[in-house]
């Protein structure tokens, strides 16, 4: 008692005022009193907890010690009005934030960071009170301490003010800058939140769960227009010539969604067939290039509405082309954000792949707008639930819309969904994999886990799943999940829930024609039947093993006259066995064989000598493949004399597979001879069915193979082997590259094709061969750097920096490197050289498959080999 007097004493003397001192001194009242946590009255949040008390920037006890916010207050709505000054880089605000009372407390905690707080206010029934606030940096929190109790089930009001500089980097709110043709530097203001940055924009709660609507107001000068995630309703003239613009009220969503533009932007507009105003932004001079963003956002939304049976629920969805990016794009809701070179699209200067890769970009943010927007992960470590499926309708969509680009078979193989599972499957082979749904705490955990595993195999494991529960039974239960948890947060297993039982369910009612007439015929649909009735298949115990433990299944087949026996054990590069035991996957199967067409499916459930499965076939198999289509995220080694069936296959009759089947293959085989499973020379036996092979999947998988080997004879001075497979390997393709031609005709297949091996105006199919060979040298190099610089076609651009990354020049590379880090902000070379271009080229070389990582390539000469390392096995291309 004596110790709470002394700093009642101390306070008093300080000059604060007397509500602080009573708050201040009543934690040392209620540990004197109550030794045990008190189970009635006001609660601090962390009572009861063992741990040191946090001290705040001001020496004082913060009064919470975990992470994560506590739950006793939730935000309803924000009301903001922000305000950046363009000239003096900085902004300043005022957010009004409406709380609901979880449970009793006198202490609210949020988020705040690099912001000074002014003027904390709490607006009450009784009528407005001083706040006193604690700030804990280390934590990014506030703690807002009242001299009353907020009673539980009443709601409050708390009001802030803040100001802060804009950020110097690509997070938060922050400043950008491009210059024009005539050498002007233009500056502009943006914002990019995910995952953990709006702290850094204003005073919330954010944390995906605390979801809130959002009214808000942008100050400006006449000479910038702003934008945000709603439309703007009325401009209200302020003093001193400034205006103020206010946007209508957003639905309920997550803090990190908020978004906000100041700049000189010009838009172009159109409406979809459902009513909502679509709107692509972009610097003026190259508004011209965005009418084909324009179309296919109309397209994708479109399709999106009709898909998920939910009307999207903005009234316009604006896409802007941000010239300072470093995220490949971004969701925000009704407001999505991209680098220019993901939305800007010359048809006279961009190629095949640039339309592609364009349209999968803008897929995968629409498809946002339902999967993490509508619906949210509750917390980072579902990340997937958000990033996968987003990556996934990136092929679903493009598929059923732009039939024309062929894109579940005809894609380049960086840009294709089986190349993503290739990638996947090389990251998560490794034993620094993590499962794809992970535990995270703070921050920089979080960061981390933007990557291929949470978005390619997320994407791979849900194709999977749809595969084998069919497509139309796996469309029935997400819109089941998508309806049942709109404007909520969810976890894992509420998706595998709504995909579980799908025909004997309530929701069912509200679903649309087709899907009612698809469950009254279940009873025919032989191959899945299974998969409509809960007593049969869990779904959950199903795909738990894909997401709670990291790494995939290698499933060895052994073909014993008409009997096919089944074993799996985890695919993993180390020679320390003990990281393989311990796993075991419920593997959805698939199977074709030379009797028929017919694909066949099983569950595989246990491990070797446990499963074993029967064929009752008329006919005797000359041949077995298993993952048909690469459906299944698994490899497959075919013991015995499989592998020598397979490889007559291809060499008689290749096309009696699919394109994706002969990818696989290829790239099965050659993953097997790295552990030790199979021999090199049957992996080359196999390969010389490509000199028949036309189709850009196998073509590529099979030079990316190849050029490996070659490169390593090269590196180990192996003289004689290396002009071996060197003459191997042009013979192999030496008649599809005799086909090519200098110009921009033929299907998506050709053109891409055309790109990959081999002052005047080019064709801008062979570009990228062009450049990269140009690149080689210093006078080309130094060439193609002049013309980045001054060039204002972003697809163009785009792969003359490709070019310039793959180049060998390691002095030209390194040079690079210090070029992004030491100009200053407004440079047209450092403000498109971000972090993220560093691994945006990380897999394959566009021309001969070697590592393109060029941090990865500029570790060794530098000290910098572990951030390399980092950044180049993180996630960078888009959000």
């Amino acid at each position: 008692m004596q110790l709470c007097i002394c700093v009642i004493y101390v306070l008093q003397v300080r000059g604060f005022p007397a509500f602080v001192v009573t708050m201040l001194a009543a934690p040392f009242l209620l540990l004197l009193l109550f030794p045990f946590p008190p189970s009635f009255g006001a609660q601090l949040p962390n009572q009861g907890r063992a741990k040191d008390v946090p001290i705040a920037t001001n020496g004082q006890p913060f009064p919470w010690d975990r992470m994560r916010l506590p739950k006793t207050v939730f935000p309803l709505h924000y009301d903001l009005t922000i305000h950046p000054n363009l000239t003096t880089l900085d902004f300043t605000g005022v957010a009004r934030i409406q709380l609901d009372v979880q449970e009793d407390t006198s202490v609210v905690v949020l988020h705040a960071k690099q912001m000074q707080i002014s003027n904390a206010l709490l607006l009450a029934p009784e009528g407005v009170r001083p706040l006193w606030v604690l700030e804990y940096p280390s934590f990014h929190q506030l703690a807002l301490l009242s001299d009353s109790v907020l009673t539980k089930g009443r709601k409050y009001e708390v009001q802030l003010g803040f100001a802060a500089n804009l950020s110097d980097s690509y997070h938060g709110f922050y400043k950008s800058s491009y210059r024009t043709s005539s050498g002007e530097v233009r500056v502009l203001a943006s914002t990019q939140f995910e995952a953990t940055f709006a702290r850094a924009a204003f005073p919330c709660f954010d944390e995906p769960a605390f979801k809130a609507n959002f009214t808000i107001r942008i100050i400006r000068e006449p000479r910038h227009i702003s934008i945000s995630n709603m439309p703007k309703v009325k401009t209200v003239d302020l003093p001193g010539g400034l205006l103020e613009d206010h946007f209508d009220t957003t639905v309920k969503m997550s803090t990190y969604l908020v978004a906000y533009i100041v700049s000189d932007f010009l838009s172009v507009s159109k409406t979809t067939q459902h009513g909502v105003k679509i709107s692509v932004y972009a610097v003026p001079e190259k508004i011209d290039q965005t009418a084909f963003a324009l179309d296919a956002a109309i397209k994708l939304l479109d399709f999106y509405d009709d898909y998920f049976d939910i009307p999207y629920p903005l009234p316009k969805q604006d896409l802007a082309a941000i010239p300072d990016f470093q995220s490949g794009a971004m969701e925000n809701w009704g407001l999505t954000t991209y680098r220019e070179t993901a939305l800007l699209y010359d048809p006279e200067k961009s190629s095949a792949s640039d339309k592609l890769g364009l349209t999968k970009v803008i897929a995968h943010e629409l498809a946002h707008q339902w999967f993490g927007n509508l619906v949210t992960m509750e917390w980072w470590n579902d990340l997937w639930l958000n990033e996968g499926f987003a990556k996934f309708m990136e092929y679903v969509s493009l598929d059923i819309t732009y039939p024309e680009l062929h894109v579940c078979i005809l894609l380049l193989l960086m840009t294709s969904f089986l190349g993503k599972c290739f990638e996947a499957m090389e990251v998560d082979s490794l034993s620094s994999s993590h499962p794809v749904s992970t535990d995270v705490e703070n921050p920089t955990q979080i960061q981390e886990m933007f990557d291929d595993v949470s978005y390619d195999k997320g994407a791979c494991i849900l194709n999977m799943l749809r595969d084998f529960l069919t497509p139309e039974a796996f469309e029935i239960g997400i819109i089941r999940y998508l309806k049942r948890y709109s404007y909520q947060n969810t976890v894992n297993s509420h998706l595998w829930e709504s995909l579980t039982d799908i025909c004997n369910s309530d929701d069912l009612d509200e679903g649309r024609m087709k899907h009612k007439e698809f469950c009254s015929k279940r009873d025919l649909q032989s191959g899945a039947s299974k998969w409509y009735s809960g007593d049969e298949l869990d779904v959950r115990v199903i795909m738990d093993t894909w997401t709670l433990q990291e790494g995939f299944p290698l499933v060895t087949v052994e073909v014993r006259g008409r009997e096919v026996r089944l074993s799996q054990e985890r695919y993993l590069k180390t020679d320390e066995p003990s990281l393989t035991e311990g796993f075991l996957w419920q593997i959805p199967l698939t199977y074709m064989t030379s009797a028929s067409n017919t694909i066949h499916r099983f569950l595989l459930k246990t491990k070797t000598g446990q499963a074993e499965m029967s064929c009752t076939c008329q006919k005797r198999w000359t041949w077995v493949k298993f993952n048909v289509d690469m459906s299944g995220y698994y490899m497959v080694h075919y013991a015995g004399d499989g592998w020598n069936s397979i490889i007559k296959l291809l060499q008689h009759n290749h096309t009696a597979l699919s394109s994706n089947d002969r990818a696989s293959l290829i790239h099965n085989v050659f993953q097997l001879v790295s552990v030790g499973k199979v021999r090199l020379d049957t992996a080359l036996e196999l390969s010389l069915y490509l000199s028949k092979e036309t189709e850009i999947m196998a073509v590529t998988q099979g030079f990316g193979e190849l050029v490996p080997l070659y490169k390593l004879m090269e590196k180990r001075d192996m003289a004689a082997l290396e002009n071996q497979m060197k003459g191997y390997i042009v013979d192999l393709f030496r008649g599809l590259i005799d086909r090519q031609e200098w110009t921009d005709s033929g299907s998506v297949s050709e053109r891409v094709l055309r790109s990959y091996p081999a002052a005047v105006h080019l064709p801008v199919d062979v570009t990228m061969a062009v450049f990269v060979i140009g690149a080689r040298t210093p006078e080309g190099w130094d060439f193609l750097f002049e013309k980045y610089r001054h060039s204002l076609q972003m697809s163009v651009k785009s792969r003359m920096k490709t070019a310039m990354a793959v180049s060998p020049l390691q002095d030209k590379l390194k040079w690079w490197v210090m070029m992004e880090q030491s100009l200053p902000r407004g440079d047209g070379f450092r403000d498109e050289v971000y972090p993220a271009d560093l691994r945006e080229h990380r897999g394959q070389h566009p021309l001969d498959g070697t590592p393109t990582c060029l941090c990865c390539r500029l570790g060794w000469i530098n000290r910098a080999a572990e951030t390399c390392m980092k950044i180049c096995n993180s996630k960078g291309t888009q959000k």
